[in-house]
């Protein structure tokens, strides 16, 4: 049968995964996914697609409480705090080396630092002009509706099909989590744009469009070593044309949601359309 293999959320953009058993999907997504982020000094949000930056933010707990409504995170050797606090922004901080702030609202001006990968393959064909191994400041997208920091869309899957492939190709197994998705779903292949994923008794999901990949995969996370070859197995096989876009490198796929309801661990999933 196939089912909901993990739920993970990111109550703290580019923070470490929250594993769940189950989670209510909304209009917006997953309750208390990615409703926080790090502001920096020049202004910008926190990203880990600037690794130089922003990379020891992967190893960054947050954990969402449904029933307050709050988000605690947790830095590698201090106590936990709740976000919004000085006590947060003061671990965080630390950890970084350099002052940040925790924040639910975004600056009027949003905007992120890009490190562009300089494996061949890496930029996508809609980021005209962009150099190879080059630093960027780009915009970044709020769903001010649903209050959530997301770069495209509100929910992010991947399947263990393509995840096995992928393993094939790259010659070792990969670890789900460099692309932190919400979902992972024992699927044989990822379903195609348009296609509809039905899980347990209410939530239905429309397929909309490949994830395109940036350096984030090639990261540590976790227990997963950093590994720059990755980037390189993943542009030799997964360039691919992104509907109304152009090529890129992609992984994973984004999704609508078309009905809301509760999901967990073990739901049966199917697929349609």
């Amino acid at each position: 049968m196939n089912r909901v293999l993990d739920l993970r959320r990111h109550p703290l953009k580019s923070a470490a995964p929250e594993h769940v058993a189950d989670a209510f999907i909304g209009k917006h997504g997953l309750d208390g996914d990615r409703t926080w982020t790090c502001l920096d000094a020049d202004g910008t949000i926190g990203s880990a697609k600037q690794p130089r930056l922003w990379s020891r933010l992967l190893d960054v707990a947050a954990a969402f409480d449904p029933a307050q409504g709050e988000v605690t995170v947790a830095v590698p050797g201090r106590t936990p705090a709740r976000a919004g606090t000085p006590e947060a922004d003061d671990a965080v901080s630390t950890w970084l080396g350099r002052p940040v702030r925790l924040t639910r609202q975004p600056p009027q001006q949003l905007k992120r630092h890009h490190w562009w990968p300089d494996e061949p393959g890496m930029i996508p064909d809609w980021a005209t002009g962009k150099e190879p191994g080059g630093d960027d400041v780009v915009a970044a997208r709020h769903d001010a509706e649903g209050g959530r920091f997301f770069d495209y869309g509100a929910l992010h899957l991947v399947t263990t099909g393509a995840l096995e492939r992928l393993s094939a190709e790259h010659g070792s197994a990969v670890d789900p989590a460099r692309f932190r998705p919400n979902l992972v779903l024992d699927l044989p292949a990822d379903p195609e744009p348009g296609q509809r994923i039905t899980i347990g008794a209410d939530v239905v999901l429309e397929v909309a469009i490949p994830t395109p990949r940036c350096v984030i995969p090639s990261l540590a996370h976790g227990d997963a070593p950093a590994d720059r070859a990755l980037l390189k197995t993943l542009a030799a096989h997964h360039r691919i044309d992104v509907p109304d876009f152009g090529r890129a490198t992609c992984f994973g796929f984004y999704a609508d949601i078309r009905a809301v309801g509760t999901v967990a661990v073990g739901d049966a999933v199917t697929v349609t359309g």
